[in-house]
């Protein structure tokens, strides 16, 4: 688990800098050490589930959402069963249900800022999601234009959408319960990646969450940020996993410049970060200069009917090749 020096209550005071004050990431006359993101998309990044809002406005309704989803709580079908129900109740071309997403959606109201101070500092920062591809990329293009969404690499399943609007169907990463199992992607990672950045220093790797999706990460960085109030702090109290709460990005990006300045005058930016978590080394491999994985995403195994035509979805998941060096 995270090995961070101040337990997450008086971490959490830190966190109440205005946002002029938040420093650089590094240190002037140190070495950088490299700094990689990944974070949750639905409920971390945007307030709403994007799904939620389709499934409730053009598809099986709110209440027999809520119904579905306790299925999912109760054990009684998977999260893959219950959620391909839930899309199968689509009946919305995408363009259509995509604006009232738009009208729906609330951006973290701070992320953009943030994004861009990651941008600034050559940070990767990485969307893992049960979600689907084709959505969250509209998404990010439409809420940050699209030049600052292609920062952004996605891993989520892909999705077959007819341009009626009739069919909605996930393509699944995984062949199993979850779907998208997103600890097993981060085994897919380790497998083909080397885990050290070029000078042989360690890179520090961070995860931000909110909720159940995201509790095979919570042990699995070197930092782990939870949303407030939510299922995963909740799941890190109960388990005593290190973490830090946060209510939007500004909170995070407070806290990292201040973690990074105490690994400047702890390590001076070599070797391993102050906040070292050796669970977090597949993470390390994903994000290599020397080994930069591309992994093929999950792609359609059934033909089109006739007439039938679908959207597009992206084919390649390929991680951001540049590190802070």
């Amino acid at each position: 688990m995270p090995s961070l020096t101040l337990p997450a209550v008086a971490i959490s005071e830190s966190l109440k800098v205005s946002k002029g004050s938040i420093p650089s990431a590094t240190a002037q006359g140190a070495e950088k050490r490299d700094i990689i993101i990944f974070s949750d998309f639905d409920g971390t990044i945007f307030m709403q589930d994007t799904g939620h809002i389709l499934f409730d406005h053009h598809g099986c309704g709110a209440a027999r959402r809520e119904q579905l989803d306790e299925e999912i709580k109760t054990g009684a079908r998977s999260f893959r069963a219950v959620s391909e129900d839930m899309w199968a109740s689509l009946n919305v071309p995408f363009e259509d249900g995509f604006t009232i997403m738009k009208q729906k959606l609330e951006i973290d109201p701070d992320f953009d800022e943030f994004h861009k101070y990651c941008i600034a500092n050559d940070i990767p920062f990485n969307v893992i999601s049960a979600g689907l591809k084709p959505i969250l990329r509209k998404v990010l293009d439409v809420f940050l234009g699209e030049t600052q969404s292609a920062h952004i690499d996605i891993v989520a399943n892909d999705a077959q959408i007819s341009h009626d609007g009739s069919e909605w169907k996930p393509i699944w990463r995984h062949d199993n319960e979850l779907g998208h199992d997103k600890a097993a992607s981060l085994q897919e990672f380790k497998a083909i990646a080397s885990s050290e950045s070029e000078d042989g220093s360690v890179p520090l790797i961070v995860f931000v969450g909110d909720g159940v999706s995201d509790l095979p990460a919570a042990r699995e960085a070197d930092v782990l940020f939870a949303r407030r109030g939510l299922r995963l702090e909740e799941y890190c109290i109960e388990n005593k996993i290190s973490y830090l709460p946060f209510d939007t990005f500004a909170d995070i990006q407070t806290e990292l410049a201040r973690l990074v300045q105490q690994d400047q005058e702890m390590t001076h930016g070599s070797g391993k970060p102050a906040q070292y978590n050796p669970r977090a080394n597949f993470w390390r491999r994903a994000s290599s200069k020397k080994t930069v994985p591309t992994l093929s995403s999950v792609r359609a195994s059934a033909t089109p009917a006739p007439g039938n035509t679908f959207l597009p979805v992206e084919q390649n998941y390929a991680p951001q090749p540049t590190l802070v060096s």
